[in-house]
């Protein structure tokens, strides 16, 4: 696999979703020819996140006061004063001005902080990334943005309307990717279930990946990141059945395991919706793995909606759960609902933890003496095509390729493998 060294690349620090590290390696061609910069690419999903890049950034300056910090990401797009008055801050870039190859020249550095308004970007444009520093799989970008409103949540307000890359834009990349060795193709966005509704030639997700898998056959894995749990769609659904190439994991923005709660948020599901779609992917894949996003402690929840998502989580049995206490984001509507404290939201998130632990166990066990496909990211760890952690014992292996091994135990963390 060809990688620039890390000399001749800028230093970027990344907070937050795959979207912002696709972006943080445009960002990184842009920016190469600048000299003693620092460029922080935040997150606004939690105020945690906040924090550790405010932290990050008053870090370097304490390290090396000459730097010069620029910040973009979500963060900086909703409040770019707040992220101004940070010391050693040199420039804010907004979401969309950061993508912009103009603004990474030192007169651009020079003219202060470039943020648009994100609500009135109307389009978006892939971009050929062909690097992923440090990185065996990469990620493309097929769709920008968020048209729905949910109540705990500023990410639209950061990213503005959903807007999707061009069939062609996306196959582009993954061509040019796969020609630099690259195995495996994760589609990123903010809802990538909306693709291809804004474009002339409306689409849906599971056309896009069916003309990437035709298109470029050397393509040896796609994979799908975060997706709504009711943004399936029949071809989504065919090739989840038929094709190998496509991976067995889906990564569901879940969020709560109580119809109510569901309802609070703004969700466009329900639990039967959610069960649903566990059930008839295990119908298809019994092997398939899935992971969750679930927030503890959202305002309103008392003990019986806790309990409620509790035993639905158990019930669903997902592996991989994702947990974060909830966080209140200044502006969205669940910040003005009766909050819960912040001890609760965290001893909940911590009993849904240990819950996830015991069913990703009781997963991996389910795969021993079973041979399983693993993309190797060091020479002896990796994941399955379940995304699935695996360590491999014996023999290294070599970063980026795919090896064909038996399970020989599992456990909370993953699965150990050797071989064949």
């Amino acid at each position: 696999m060809t990688s620039k060294t890390q000399k001749d690349k800028p230093q970027i620090i990344t907070f937050g979703c795959r979207l912002n590290r696709y972006e943080s390696e445009v960002m990184s061609q842009h920016a190469e020819q600048l000299d003693n910069v620092v460029i922080v690419n935040t997150c606004a999903v939690t105020a945690e996140a906040e924090r550790q890049a405010k932290q990050a950034i008053r870090r370097l300056h304490r390290k090396d006061s000459e730097k010069r910090i620029i910040v973009t990401g979500c963060a900086a797009q909703i409040n770019p004063e707040q992220w101004s008055s940070l010391p050693g801050v040199k420039q804010i870039l907004g979401n969309e001005d950061k993508l912009k190859g103009e603004n990474w020249t030192e007169a651009a550095l020079s003219q202060g902080n470039q943020v648009s308004d994100i609500m009135t970007v109307k389009n978006t444009v892939g971009r050929i990334v062909t690097d992923f520093t440090g990185r065996t799989r990469a990620f493309v970008q097929i769709q920008q943005g968020c048209d729905h409103r949910c109540t705990f949540c500023v990410i639209p307000f950061g990213r503005g309307p959903s807007r999707s890359v061009s069939v062609k834009g996306v196959v582009d990349q993954v061509k040019a990717l796969t020609q630099q060795q690259y195995n495996e193709i994760v589609l990123t966005g903010v809802d990538i279930a909306s693709w291809g509704r804004d474009l002339k030639h409306k689409g849906r997700l599971g056309d896009l990946c069916k003309a990437i898998l035709k298109d470029v056959p050397e393509l040896k894995r796609l994979r799908l990141s975060s997706i709504d749990p009711i943004g399936m769609d029949p071809v989504l659904w065919d090739l989840m059945a038929s094709e190998s190439r496509f991976m067995p994991h889906l990564h569901l923005s879940l969020q709560a395991g109580s119809d109510m709660i569901l309802k609070r948020m703004k969700r466009r599901h329900q639990t039967k919706d959610v069960g649903s779609l566990v059930e008839q992917l295990r119908s298809i894949r019994p092997d398939i793995g899935l992971s969750a996003d679930i927030i503890a402690g959202f305002p309103t929840e008392d003990e019986s909606y806790f309990q409620e998502t509790y035993d639905f989580l158990k019930t669903v049995a997902i592996p991989y759960l994702h947990v974060f206490p909830y966080s209140e984001r200044k502006g969205t509507p669940a910040a003005q609902m009766p909050a819960i404290a912040v001890s609760v939201r965290k001893e909940r998130a911590a009993r849904l933890r240990n819950l996830g632990a015991k069913i990703a166990s009781s997963y991996h066990e389910y795969f021993i003496n079973k041979t399983v496909s693993i993309l190797m990211e060091t020479v002896d760890r990796g994941h399955s095509e379940q995304f699935s952690a695996a360590t491999l014992t014996g023999k290294e292996a070599i970063p980026g390729e795919i090896i064909t091994a038996r399970v020989i135990s599992g456990n909370s963390d993953g699965i150990i493998v050797e071989r064949i």
